[in-house]
């Protein structure tokens, strides 16, 4: 049986339900659900006309305010969107990057510094926990000075980070450079899908988030590549670690040319300013568009009324609709870092070089996985908003569970060459199914899970969760095959946690598709034995539909 041959299901329209709790219980707790539901049902065309021409009045006296440095982007529409996402998505890049380019320089770094076992493990484990750094302050750069300004900040971590390490001449060098590197990571990690997210529209949101993890895989590749380039350069790895400064010089220069988002600028008040970039980044030609706009304005009026004078953040533990997001989206970060991706990712050159390889051939080797992770990446972001996030969560993940157990046994193969094979072919499965099963989703969700008035602050635990998990299954990874043994730590251990994210999925992962930030309010308001019941149905109905070969039902893609 294929392993996408697995009982999923789309989300059947079944509207919310609020057990034991009414619309003004709701309303008390802030959700917000309720309240866009019945702003959306009642809106007057004439009052959002009179209203987007007030903005657009006060948007006009803004001429020349800091829009000069774009406004070769006028048009608007898909082409500025695209802009956006393409160049926030270079974040994305310099993380695959930093992440590829450290598995081919760590194999000649140590003899020309003189690093031991527990020093290595330490220049490959403590760029993650710098990222945790990042994501830490990431918080309130992102709510304070902005996605955009934030995003800045970090390219000049950047920049530090990949000339320490460049020109390492010991330990405490290289290490203070992969630290500091993490913590321009982290930093990004917090803002760029969530500038992506809030500048698109709803239909294109999943694929650009997506392609945010794309170009994540894209930077894994490449820097496998430059790793192959370098490899027979004397003082290697230093080009290899440095080659980083390039793209963030690019991003640097990308983020000085475009708008902050236009839900942060609503939030602060600058009403004239998030019309105006609206304009140019949407437009305002279709009612879709100018309905959402005035729903998100009349969402942020509403969210900041209510969070005066309190603690917001606390909000993520006594609000049950911001509560529900943060445990969904901080299981999904946990269980995406505990498949293994990275300890494969950070140690794929180690691991050739370990079932038989040369150095110099398992630099070479490594751009195979890489570039299966790569190609697989593609279809997510054209079907996470065509077939949906939860579909491809429920249809791939047991393909990403047969490549740890093909993994995991290639280290009992009798024959060296043997070894090679299986290793290869378990790698090639692994990334096939991971790069649109697994890869985009503690961005994509991270960034829309969470209401407007507290994105910063809920993406940030995605991203410091997502590091925690990045630093425990790459700092330990060397102690933790050795105890458990490598067959032992993949189908285990990395095999174990992708079982639990499955049956996670299948009860509690809702269908965010083709639904604006605000409709996802209500979606999460819902209490969670709610959504599991909810889901169960969805189940049963998907296994009835498989039985009686409706496949196009369980499998469909819209336009």
């Amino acid at each position: 049986m294929s392993p996408i041959a697995v009982p999923i299901e789309r989300d059947r329209d079944i509207e919310p339900r609020y057990e034991g709790e009414t619309a003004d219980a709701l309303s008390d707790e802030k959700t917000g659900g309720d309240y866009v539901s019945n702003l959306e049902a009642t809106l007057d065309e004439e009052e959002v006309s009179k209203e987007l021409q007030r903005l657009k009045e006060e948007s006009d006296k803004l001429s020349g305010f800091s829009f000069r440095t774009h406004t070769f982007f006028k048009g608007g529409g898909r082409h500025m969107t695209l802009i956006l996402g393409i160049f926030a998505s270079i974040g994305g890049f310099i993380f695959g990057m930093d992440q590829g380019v450290i598995s081919g320089a760590i194999l000649f770094a140590p003899k020309d510094l003189s690093l031991d076992t527990g020093q290595v493990s330490m220049v490959t484990g403590f760029m993650p926990l710098g990222g945790v750094l990042g994501a830490t302050i990431g918080y309130p750069l992102n709510e304070w000075l902005g996605r955009k300004l934030s995003i800045i900040i970090a390219c000049l971590f950047y920049t530090v980070g990949g000339i320490l390490q460049a020109d390492a001449q010991n330990f405490a060098m290289i290490l203070s450079g992969r630290i500091i590197l993490g913590v321009g990571l982290g930093l990004e990690c917090t803002a760029c899908p969530v500038y992506i997210s809030e500048s698109c529209t709803k239909r294109w949101r999943g694929g650009l988030v997506s392609l945010y993890q794309f170009m994540i895989c894209f930077g894994l590749f490449c820097a496998y590549i430059v790793a192959a380039i370098f490899v027979h350069v004397s003082g290697n790895w230093r080009y290899m670690l440095g080659s980083t400064l390039v793209f963030s010089s690019i991003l640097l220069i990308a983020m000085l040319t475009l708008p902050e988002t236009p839900r942060w600028l609503m939030r602060k008040g600058r009403e004239g300013q998030s019309y105006k970039v609206w304009s140019i980044v949407r437009g305002f030609d279709t009612e879709e568009e100018r309905q959402e706009f005035f729903v998100m304005r009349k969402t942020v009026e509403r969210e900041l009324e209510e969070s005066k004078n309190r603690y917001v953040i606390m909000d993520l533990v006594r609000v049950h609709r911001c509560r529900h997001a943060a445990i969904f989206g901080t299981i999904i970060a946990i269980l995406c870092q505990f498949s293994g991706i990275n300890s494969i990712n950070y140690y794929m050159a180690t691991l050739m070089h370990e079932v038989g390889f040369s150095r110099v051939h398992a630099v070479y080797s490594s751009m195979i996985g890489s570039g299966t992770l790569l190609l697989f990446t593609i279809p997510a972001i054209y079907l996470m908003d065509r077939m949906g996030r939860r579909v491809l969560w429920l249809s791939l993940l047991p393909g990403v569970l047969v490549g740890c157990f093909i993994i995991g046994f290639s280290f009992r193969a009798s024959n060296i060459h043997v070894e090679e094979g299986i290793y290869i072919w378990g790698i090639i499965t692994y990334y096939m199914f991971w790069g649109s099963g697994m890869g985009p989703y503690a961005w994509v969700l991270g960034s829309e899970i969470y209401p407007t008035y507290i994105r910063s602050e809920g993406m940030a635990l995605v991203t410091w969760w997502t590091y925690i998990g990045n630093f425990i299954t790459t700092y330990c990874f060397s102690k933790m095959k050795r105890a458990m043994t490598a067959p032992g730590i993949f189908i285990g251990f990395y095999g174990g946690f992708v079982t639990i994210a499955w049956f996670y999925a299948m009860f509690m992962m809702p269908e965010t598709k083709d639904k604006t930030l605000e409709e996802i309010d209500a979606l999460f308001s819902m209490s969670m034995p709610d959504l599991a019941k909810h889901n169960w149905d969805n189940v049963k109905k998907t296994v009835d539909d498989l039985l009686h070969f409706r496949l196009r039902e369980v499998w469909k893609v819209y336009k």
